[in-house]
């Protein structure tokens, strides 16, 4: 790697972003889909910096109990603090504490992108919970660092009232989605609130992220058998229903769902289909009061025809370049090359490397922020 990191250096000269490491990951035999994720996320600037905030606060407090929130931070604070621009990292503690907490990433499968991105994040936000539930109860040991880590502490102490935690890893993922109903007989609408980490996407041949998110967030009408039971008429009646994204994650997540059930085979297949993803997206026909703007800045790739193999690498865009992490490998590519990860418009190309799972940061909305 020592050439290929030189070569980087070489290709980025005097425009080598200040301060900024590029470190590819060594793959423990099946770890590409860990690695392609951890690099989206080590880019993804909000996500780093807190998290960097949060090991430099815990640091000090001495034992803390490893876990895979200090695993993370350890990992991604090696990387910010090499000496050298560029080299390989191996995240073997890392890697250990995940095999160790989820037997589903113990086997030497091929594993699933988006099935860790879920579970990492899933679990910081638990071990961050926890964290500031034992804060709550000790409060000698509360310290400013403390309330830095975990965000802003809702709940009173006396338990009155308990409004769930936000921690800095919801404060860039989560958003919120509703679910409206309405009731065809007498039309009154019910609405749902959910929240989301990222939004899974059906995918069509042909298509673009655009139009994927308005099949998202179309009308479906209820009947025959789904019909849906409407409290106001208290009976079983026709409904019409649809999602829509009622407030914008900062850091928005697309999963697009390229493995697919098929029943005649009876199993999974890969969908290789072509799906545009813009560099810069704007979601408007899923909100409801605003235009968000989006900007592209890293692509977890699926490489291979099956769903139970193949390979995963990262497109990732630091300092308006964009960079290629394959495992140990690191190298710069053109801004045009992205759109090579599109898909393939006939069913049977040569080319397996797919887009998988989409990052974008928001620029800022041009609506009225509540």
């Amino acid at each position: 790697m020592g050439a290929a990191g030189s070569k980087l250096e070489k290709a980025l000269g005097d425009q080598f972003p200040e301060g900024e490491r590029y470190f590819g990951l060594e793959n423990f035999g099946n770890t590409c889909y860990c690695n392609s994720v951890l690099q989206a996320l080590y880019f993804c600037v909000p996500f780093r910096e807190q998290l960097l905030d949060y090991y430099a606060n815990n640091k000090s407090i001495g034992d803390v109990e490893e876990n895979l929130l200090t695993c993370l931070a350890d990992l991604f604070s090696q990387i910010s603090s090499q000496k050298k621009k560029t080299g390989v990292i191996a995240p073997k503690r890392f890697v250990q504490r995940l095999k160790k907490q989820n037997e589903l990433f113990r086997s030497y499968m091929h594993q699933d992108a988006h099935e860790f991105l879920n579970f990492l994040l899933n679990e910081l936000v638990d071990i961050l919970e926890k964290e500031a539930q034992v804060v709550k109860s000790d409060p000698e040991t509360s310290s400013p660092s403390d309330k830095i880590a975990n965000g802003p502490k809702n709940a009173q102490a006396n338990g009155a009232l308990k409004e769930p935690l936000v921690t800095w890893v919801h404060k860039n993922f989560q958003g919120i989605l509703t679910n409206e109903t309405r009731c065809l007989r007498c039309e009154t609408v019910t609405a749902r609130d959910e929240t989301f980490f990222d939004l899974s996407l059906d995918i069509e041949q042909n298509s673009s992220i655009t139009s994927c998110l308005k099949n998202f967030s179309s009308t479906e009408t209820l009947n025959a058998e789904d019909k849906f039971f409407c409290d106001k008429c208290c009976s079983l009646q026709e409904a019409q229903k649809r999602m829509k994204i009622k407030k914008p994650p900062h850091i928005l997540v697309i999963h697009l769902k390229r493995f697919k059930y098929i029943e005649q085979l009876g199993r999974y297949k890969k969908l290789s289909y072509r799906v545009v993803f813009p560099l810069e997206l704007k979601l408007s026909n899923t909100m409801e009061d605003a235009d968000s703007e989006y900007s592209l800045f890293a692509v977890v790739v699926h490489v291979g025809s099956g769903p139970n193999h193949g390979h995963y690498v990262s497109l990732v865009k630091s300092h308006n370049h964009w960079l290629f992490f394959d495992d140990e490998n690191v190298e710069m590519i053109d801004e045009s090359a992205v759109q090579t990860f599109f898909g393939s418009a006939q069913e049977y190309s040569s080319n397996t490397d797919h887009g998988y799972i989409l990052f974008y940061e928001c620029l800022g909305s041009t609506s009225n922020k509540s």
